[in-house]
Parts: C-alpha cells; sequence; structure tokens
C-alpha cells in the first residue's frame, strides 16, 4: 500500500475528551524486562561487526507479528550465510516503546537492529513516549500486513453495510473488539468513513488476536478488527464471517472484497520496518540496508511472506523517512478523532 493522505478532515464540532488507558504497573514489569535485556545486547554489542554479530529486537513477546518478523529474518539470514551470528530478543512493553527507549542508549552501535511497524508508530503517539522514530536510524520498510473486518458466523450482519447501518443506528450499541492500537486505529478511519463520531464508539481492547477473536465468540463484542493472518484459521473454519479487508485495492490469494470496492475509503495498512541507533556512519547505514535487501531476496524470505500473506511494501533510503512522516501525521490525525 502507497501512503495516501486519508480523504477525512477532523470535524469541527466539539469533542469529548477520552483517556487513554495505562497499565502502569504492567508497564514498570515489562520495563524492568527490557533493561535487563538492554544489558545483555549492549554487552554483547561493544565492538561488534554487522556480518559477524547482529542482534534484531523484536519489541514484543514472542509469538507476535514483530517477533515473527524478527525470526524470519534471522532464519533468512542464517540459511544464506549473511551473518555469521544473529540472534533475537525480546523486549515487549508499552506497544514498542520500552524497546525504542533502551534502542536510544546504543548510539553508534551498528550491529542492533529493531523491527517496528504502525502499532510502534502508534504508540509513541498514544502514550506521549519520550522515545520516537526520529531517535534512530529507519533503514527500511519492508511489507504491509492487511486487517480484516469480522463478525462471529452466527452474527445477523450478513455484509459490511448490514454492520455499519447498525452501528450508525446506535454507535455505542455495536461493541467493537481489536487486537491492539493499529487494529484500534482502523475502527476508527472506518467509522469515520461511515460518518459516525469514534468518540461515541464503544471499543474493547483485547491483549492479542486470540483475546479478540475470544470476545467476539463469547458475545462480548459483536465486530472486530484484525490481522488477516491472526483471523484467516478461524474464518476459513466458520466461525467468523469476514465483511471486508482494509487494503486499497484487491490482493491476490485473498478473496475478501476490500472496504474500498463496498463504498467505505479505508486504507490504512500495518506496516512493518527496520530501524538502527541513532548516529550510525553512513557506511553503516549503507552495510544494512544491503544485508536487509540481501534477506528479503532470500528464498526463505520469500516463503515467509506467501505464508503469513504479507504484502510487498518495500522501500529504503530517504524515501522512509518521508513515508513515516505521512503516516506520524495521518495516525496522529486519527488519535485526535478518537479524542485522545
Amino acid at each position: 500500500m502507497e501512503e495516501p493522505s486519508s480523504a477525512h478532515e477532523p470535524r469541527e464540532h466539539h469533542r469529548r475528551a477520552r483517556p487513554v488507558t495505562r497499565l502502569i504497573g504492567g508497564v514498570i514489569a515489562v520495563a524492568a524486562i527490557g533493561v535487563a535485556a538492554f544489558g545483555s545486547i549492549s554487552s554483547a554489542s561493544a565492538g561488534q561487526d554487522i556480518t559477524s554479530s547482529l542482534t534484531i529486537v523484536a519489541p514484543a513477546a514472542a509469538g507476535g507479528g514483530w517477533d515473527t518478523v524478527a525470526r524470519e529474518m534471522q532464519q533468512a539470514q542464517r540459511a544464506n550465510g549473511l551473518t555469521a551470528n544473529v540472534q533475537v530478543v525480546n523486549m515487549p512493553g508499552a506497544g514498542g516503546t520500552i524497546a525504542l527507549g533502551n534502542m536510544t542508549r546504543l548510539e553508534g552501535r551498528a550491529n542492533t537492529i529493531l523491527v517496528g511497524g504502525t502499532g510502534l508508530l502508534a504508540a509513541t503517539i498514544q502514550y506521549g513516549s519520550a522515545a520516537t522514530l526520529d531517535d534512530v536510524t529507519p533503514l527500511a520498510v519492508l511489507f504491509d500486513e492487511y486487517d480484516v473486518i469480522v463478525v462471529p458466523a452466527d452474527s445477523p450482519y450478513e455484509t459490511l453495510d448490514d454492520l455499519v447501518a447498525a452501528w450508525q443506528a446506535d454507535p455505542g450499541a455495536v461493541p467493537w473488539t481489536g487486537g491492539g492500537s493499529f487494529d484500534q486505529l482502523v475502527v476508527t478511519d472506518l467509522a469515520l468513513a461511515a460518518g459516525i463520531d469514534p468518540v461515541d464508539t464503544t471499543y474493547i481492547s483485547s491483549d492479542g488476536g486470540g483475546e479478540a477473536v475470544a470476545a467476539l465468540l463469547n458475545g462480548t463484542a459483536q465486530a472486530a478488527a484484525g490481522g488477516y493472518p491472526d483471523n484467516i484459521d478461524q474464518i476459513e473454519s466458520g466461525r467468523l464471517r469476514a465483511l471486508a479487508l482494509i487494503a486499497e485495492e484487491p490482493v491476490a490469494g485473498i478473496d475478501i472484497s476490500t472496504a474500498r470496492e463496498q463504498g467505505y475509503d479505508v486504507t490504512l495498512a500495518n506496516w512493518r520496518m527496520l530501524a538502527a541507533p541513532a548516529a550510525i556512519t553512513d557506511e553503516e547505514t549503507a552495510q544494512l540496508t544491503e544485508l536487509i535487501e540481501d534477506s528479503v531476496a532470500t528464498p526463505e524470505w520469500e516463503s515467509a511472506v506467501g505464508r503469513y500473506h504479507w504484502s510487498e511494501h518495500f522501500i529504503v533510503g530517504p524515501d522512509v523517512a518521508a513515508f513515516l512522516q505521512t503516516e506520524r501525521e495521518r495516525i496522529t490525525r486519527l488519535y485526535e478523532e478518537m479524542g485522545q
């Protein structure tokens, strides 16, 4: 997906503020984990060459989307001898901002790279993070992963229009869920496309895609936005009904009409990226960029792209910074529409 500007302009009427939920105790706990992991990275990375030793930081627990990217990148490099030693370190917490903050303490150490994406950018805005993507060296945008709008198989909503009609009639009476901050952004953008004030929407935040599916199936929520790879098994098994794919255009291999095809111009993609610490040299930036380009050209990475239904969206060089600025403006506007 390219980075088009949203067609929706913020409305001028008064917005009711909705506080951002902050799980302070949990953040402190994961911060402690992050600092411990950071200590091992810092000591291991000193004086190391990129091709002899590389650490890929996944800013979330094992098993999630960022972790998948890190481990598939690791496998591609190992299988093809691109680095002599590559390890993955998980550093969860606060939507990825714990890992991002720790990366700022690795200035000049080019043999550590961080996985990020739409969710990490969103978290820096949502939590008012002291560390932002301006404090690291963006290297590449890798691909897009698309959300899908789903309802339980026995839902009365047969189409996206059915769901939107009920939502418009009583926005608070159609509870939504999703597995992360990105999913809430998608619901917000869909609300705007449907002429619904996002502040009036009931959104139940779930801790991951599995919890979101459970909320749908037990009746806590009536609709959800979630990553297509996270929902494909439930869709194919008949437990969930897919109403729309959130993508700029139809995606080969995914037989679900886009929201745009159905009249709702919602195209926000969950892109994934890689970044290095700040203050690395131009030569090191070029070396890391070449390593990433070589990694995504391997059969192992190409297999992962097909397996996880990723859509190629590869950007390197100065265009990465321009892309991130456009996305930052777009996501900031969506949070403003949420009243946050």
